[in-house]
């Protein structure tokens, strides 16, 4: 067979393993009548006319790669990029001895490398990447002493970079490994590769920390090392890479200061620091020295001081990201003078502002700023009318900045406007009918202010609204007819206002809206059967308003409900049969109306029902036992009028409807049995007299009103906890001794033995027998009863066999998943919102912490230890001279001033949220005076919430990994929110534990999918 024959052969076998071209030239022009040289993508070279060169890029190609494409012996160019090819690359290409050229990349190839690769060695360009290769870099490859450039990156490929990496390929001029699973640290001899321009590691598990030896690559020109593990500081050698463009270490745990001689790196376009742990502060002259300099990344560090006026000289910046710092004083007029700036964000740091916010007029002459972030900041200013003036802008977002006053109509210029964020401000006023200019407008999020008036009907010229947010104002009146023409809404969230008249029913023509809330209004009428039109709502919220009438069963027709909330109104007649077609419903609460009926038992195939309430109602007949309803409890249920049950629901049984007796059987019956109780009553009243003379003088049980269920004396206590030894102790407090005992049956409980010696103790005491003398919650331990006299007291305590959640938290050998902690946590809400809001006179806990959060058997928390709670009375607040409350969970004016109000507890709750997700106490070292719990969490909330989380928690190579995340990030928003500095600021917990259900219900949904 002669040459040109092989390689007829070798590309025909090529054109057989293709099984789909989508252009079918290789079909029609690869033809046996034609000469292989003049085949589409062949090029022959002059002297052998053997085939030289083969590219075949882009052409949407799939199929496999055969081996016999290794028999193109006189191949020097090779390239199938851009294409599905799929399947391992044959080690037959090992034969193609000339090649120089080989790519590869943008296909669907898998399996290791071949090591034959190696015997390649004229090869000069190595291009691998973006396909699913596995396995260890053959180390043949780093061998080929011709290789100028290795590109593998967006691969899953493992192992260490090897320590000689630059011994055999002194030509390298471009290496690319990033996104893989490359681990180990970075050879400290790669200052070897002298002609190194390209040098991109990140999205690795790289540890240890950046060579200082790099600094010898003076050739370097770009160098990503972000999104790894890299420790320590930036080496100060990093200033000798005076060819610098791109330095990119971001997702990092770097410390330290940035060194100020990397600003003085000439030809840097692109410095990318942010998602590390640098502090201090930045240099004065930082802008003087960098005049090529366009996007500086220094976001979610713990930068602080203020922001230098010389940043304006690097007058060609485009995109300035210095937001998740702690940065302090005013923001510079002088950031106006980067009229090439596109993107500005300062949210969440501490900078202020004059009154008029003139920075804001200082932008006017930035025509290119699309981007506008400076939320989370004490701006307290007036938004100026100059806002208008930004032409450009699609993006602004100051909320949480103690904006006041009106919004400015000018804002209504700002015509390329996408997504408008003023919420949590004390903005007031009404909402500016020339909203109506903002034509392009996709979200606008006014929630959590003071804003009065109506909804302007100006709002429905914005057609390419998705989703609108005007919760938590005093918006009055009626809801606009003409919303039901943005089509385009995917979320409408108008939520605690004072909203009246009925729903329009052009409402129920937004077929494609997700989430729909309307709760806490005073919005009347009745919900008619078009709601079914709804079909793709997830969430539905009318709770607590004033609709009536009956709910509608074409509510099955919702197949995507998860959550359906109809609380706190005044609809009658029976829950609809058909709700228990809607399968995929998590949470379905109708409590407080006057729904008649049995519960349909068609609920019980409601699978993923998480949460149900139909308590205070008027329903009867038996509740359900099977499916989800084996999961709730009592709460579900309470004050209906004539509903039995199992006795889990705290519900009389249910009559076996088999059974009929005549009238006088049964009179006679309850003659015979009163007479028999009489008489067992008159012999125990005989036997205790007797016992109580026998017994005088000994300690007895002083049982607690209400609360007691057995007498138990002081001695069956010392013999039910081995006379309350040390192997029987479960833990100290700070007035006394838990330890473990059991009745003579086997039941087992734990007592708690004050230490009346101690200061405070009897009064600890006494607090926590008027508290559980009238609270009753699931998630509040129970007291079972009490041990009383002049020198000891002791508490008898439910017993709680999986510990507290210090344990879970911490403890080798203890794991709990998020769903798990996210259950906990909403345990504890409920009790404490049980404490301020279900019972009169409020109740603090004073004491919230992990070590008092109990788990029973179920792992469902409970909360314990009401030693130093207090009871407010008719007062808000009160007023304590002694502290007694744990340092790290104590609210500020609680520790520094001793007042006491239900948001001391919503300020430990929240720093408890964040500990049982980030594994950190607010104690950690890793915490000074500069920096504390919250701050961490707050500076890496959204962006950077992965950088926080506990690391047993998320996989990075699990599914809907951002979704979780997302998630987890309002967790963990809401938990800086509850732990603000001021009480005002922080939310009760009734808006915790509604918030808390709806995160859950998303995280269930991710979840499932996974």
């Amino acid at each position: 067979m002669t040459g040109i024959s092989v390689d007829e052969s070798a590309l025909h076998s090529l054109k057989e393993s293709i099984s789909i071209e989508p252009d079918h030239l290789i079909v029609k022009n690869w033809s046996i009548n034609a000469s292989v040289c003049s085949w589409i993508g062949v090029t022959c070279n002059s002297r052998h006319r053997r085939v030289a060169e083969l590219d075949l890029a882009n052409m949407g190609l799939v199929g496999s790669i055969p081996p016999q494409l290794g028999n193109l012996s006189f191949l020097v160019y090779l390239n199938l990029s851009s294409n599905r090819f799929h399947g391992e690359l044959p080690a037959e290409l090992a034969c193609l001895h000339r090649l120089k050229f080989m790519d590869f990349s943008i296909n669907l190839l898998s399996g290791r490398v071949p090591s034959s690769l190696g015997l390649l060695s004229k090869l000069q360009q190595l291009r691998l990447a973006e396909n699913a290769f596995t396995g260890v870099i053959p180390q043949t490859i780093w061998k080929i002493s011709t290789l100028q450039a290795i590109a593998l990156h967006m691969n899953k490929l493992s192992g260490n970079i090897p320590i000689d990496i630059c011994h055999h390929v002194p030509e390298l001029g471009w290496l690319s490994l990033a996104f893989n699973n490359i681990n180990g640290t970075i050879p400290s001899n790669m200052s070897g590769c002298a002609q190194l321009q390209i040098l991109a590691l990140q999205n690795n598990f790289l540890t240890g920390t950046i060579p200082r030896e790099l600094g010898n690559l003076t050739t370097l020109e770009l160098l990503y090392l972000g999104f790894n593990n890299l420790e320590g500081l930036i080496p100060q050698e990093l200033e000798n890479l005076y060819g610098l463009e791109v330095l990119s270490l971001q997702g990092n745990s770097l410390r330290g200061s940035i060194p100020n001689s990397l600003f003085n790196i000439s030809r840097l376009r692109k410095l990318v620091l942010n998602q590390n742990y640098f502090s201090g502060s930045l240099p004065s002259s930082i802008g003087n020295n960098m005049p090529n300099l366009e996007e500086l990344y220094l976001d979610l560090n713990t930068l602080t001081g203020v922001i230098p006026n010389s940043i304006s000289n690097s007058s060609k910046v485009t995109l300035l990201d210095l937001s998740g710092n702690q940065f302090t004083g005013l923001i510079p007029n002088t950031l106006g003078k980067l009229r090439f700036l596109q993107s500005l964000s300062l949210s969440v740091n501490n900078l202020e502002a004059d009154q008029e916010l003139s920075f804001i007029s200082s932008l006017i002459g930035c025509r290119y700023l699309r981007e506008l972030s400076v939320g989370r900041n004490p701006l307290n200013g007036i938004l100026p009318a100059s806002i208008g003036n930004i032409s450009n802008l699609d993006f602004f977002e100051a909320g949480y900045c103690g904006l006041k006053g009106d919004i400015p109509k000018q804002i209504g210029n700002l015509s390329k406007l996408i997504t408008l964020s003023l919420s949590y401000n004390d903005l007031t006023g009404s909402i500016p009918v020339e909203l109506n200019g903002l034509q392009q407008l996709q979200g606008l999020y006014f929630q959590v202010n003071n804003m009065r008036g109506l909804i302007p009907t100006s709002l429905c010229h914005l057609q390419n609204l998705g989703e609108l947010t005007l919760s938590s104002n005093h918006i009055v009146g009626a809801l606009p007819q003409c919303l039901g023409n943005l089509t385009s809404l995917r979320k409408i969230h108008l939520g605690f206002n004072k909203l009246t008249s009925s729903i329009p029913a052009s409402l129920w023509n937004l077929n494609d809206i997700l989430y729909f809330n309307l709760a806490s209004n005073l919005l009347k009428g009745s919900l008619p059967p078009e709601v079914a039109n709804l079909s793709d709502v997830v969430v539905l919220d009318l709770s607590k308003n004033q609709f009536s009438g009956y709910i509608p069963s074409t509510i099955s027709e919702m197949g995507k409900l998860i959550n359906l909330s109809l609380a706190d109104n005044s609809f009658k007649g029976p829950i609809p049969d058909s709700i228990g077609e809607v399968i995929s419903l998590e949470m379905l609460d109708l409590s407080n109306n006057s729904l008649t009926g049995m519960i349909p038992k068609s609920l019980m195939a409601l699978h993923s029902l998480s949460y149900f309430n139909v308590s205070f109602n008027k329903l009867s007949g038996e509740i359900p036992s099977g499916g989800p309803f084996e999961n709730f409890t009592y709460l579900s249920f309470m004050s209906n009028e004539a509903i039995c049950g199992k006795p889990q629901f705290h519900v009389p049984p249910c009559e076996d409807s088999s059974v009929h007796r005549s009238r006088n059987k049964k009179v006679m019956l309850v003659i015979l049995i009163s007479i028999t109780i009489a008489s067992i009553a008159l012999i125990l009243a005989i036997i205790l007299a007797l016992r109580y003379r026998s017994r005088q003088g000994q300690p007895q049980a002083d049982s607690l009103p209400n609360i007691t269920l057995e007498r138990i004396s002081y001695y069956q206590l010392e013999r039910a906890t081995d006379w309350f030894s040390d192997s029987k102790l479960l833990g100290r407090g700070s007035f006394g001794s838990v330890f473990k005992g059991s009745f003579t049956d086997g039941t087992l409980f734990a007592v708690k033995v004050f230490h009346l010696q101690l200061e405070g103790a009897f009064k600890s005491f006494e607090t926590e027998c008027a508290v559980f003398r009238s609270l009753r919650h699931r998630n509040l331990t129970k007291v079972i009863s009490s041990c009383s006299n002049l020198d000891f007291k002791a508490l008898v305590i439910e017993y709680m066999p999986n510990g507290n959640l210090e344990k879970w938290i911490y403890s080798d050998g203890h794991f709990l998943d998020i769903i798990q902690r996210l259950n906990i946590m909403i345990d504890v809400a409920c009790a404490v919102e049980y404490l301020h809001h279900g019972y009169s006179p409020p109740v603090v806990h004073c004491d919230l912490k992990p070590s008092n959060i109990l788990l029973d058997q179920d792992m469902v928390g409970r909360v314990s230890d009401f030693g130093i709670a207090k009871l407010l009375g008719e007062e808000e607040t009160i007023r304590h001279t002694t502290t007694l409350a744990t340092l790290g969970y104590i609210s500020p004016e609680y520790g520094a001033e001793g007042l006491v109000s239900t948001s001391c507890d919503v300020y430990s709750y929240g720093i408890i949220l964040m500990e049982t997700f980030t594994c950190r106490r607010p104690t950690d070292e890793m915490f000074s005076e500069d920096s504390s719990l919250r701050k961490w969490v707050a500076n890496c909330v959204p962006d950077a919430i992965d950088r926080i989380l506990d690391t047993k928690l998320i996989s990075q190579d699990e599914r809907h990994l951002n979704e979780k995340l997302m998630c987890i990030s309002s967790l963990m928003n809401m938990a800086v929110n509850c732990a603000a500095e001021s009480p005002q600021h922080r939310p009760s917990m009734k808006d915790v534990v509604i918030s808390l259900k709806k995160i859950k219900v998303q995280l269930l949904a991710h979840c499932q999918q996974t």
